[in-house]
């Protein structure tokens, strides 16, 4: 689910005080991307919410998002029904965020 080998490339990037401020942001940016998804019906701007938490569950290492956003985008660019990978999305976007927060710490220092 998420890519624990980019997190430490971030970690070792940004250095840990670096680090807790991306994290702060970052999970700031999937609150309130999740909430333009949820509200968004139209394609063009399910692609744009899609292609947003694409860009930035990459960065981090949410593989498993990134791949589920890819999908979505891509299907919403199309006109085409995009309800399966948002509703992926709100279920599994959530529990990735709260894992992350929870773990991130003593991932990287179990790193060092």
């Amino acid at each position: 689910m998420i890519n624990w080998a980019r997190v430490a490339e971030l970690y070792t990037d940004f250095g840990e005080d670096g680090f807790s401020e991306v994290v702060d942001v970052f999970l700031e940016e999937m609150v309130e991307g999740l909430d333009r998804l949820a509200s968004a019906s139209e394609h063009k701007a399910l692609e744009a919410e899609f292609h947003f938490l694409k860009g930035a569950a990459l960065n981090v290492g949410f593989d498993d998002i990134s791949r589920i956003c890819a999908e979505g985008e891509a299907l919403a660019s199309r006109g085409m029904p995009s309800d399966a990978c948002k509703a992926q999305l709100l279920e599994l976007l959530p529990q990735t965020c709260d894992a992350f927060a929870r773990d991130w710490r003593l991932k990287m220092t179990a790193e060092v």
